[in-house]
């Protein structure tokens, strides 16, 4: 599996304090490993999951068929939903 990074999210990984960062962007790379990880949860609506990392969510799309994750978004989870 290859993952791409939308251009949105990589702005708002940019906004993340650089500690909490490094473990998000740890995690993201483990998704090639398992891309349905025990903390993951599918959607509802929405073809997509999401990746709870402590207060941050990352929402990610899997296609099998291309072996592909693509992030769409990496926020705080006050934020994550609106």
């Amino acid at each position: 599996m290859r993952i791409f990074v939308k251009k949105g999210a990589v702005k708002q990984l940019l906004k993340i304090p650089k500690k909490q960062r490094v473990r998000i962007e740890g995690k993201i790379s483990k998704l090639k490993i398992s891309p349905f990880p025990r903390q993951s949860r599918k959607l509802r609506g929405r073809p997509a999951h999401r990746l709870r990392i402590g207060d941050y969510r990352v929402v990610y799309a899997v296609d099998k068929k291309k072996k592909r994750i693509e992030i769409l978004s990496a926020q705080h989870r006050k934020d994550a939903y609106r």
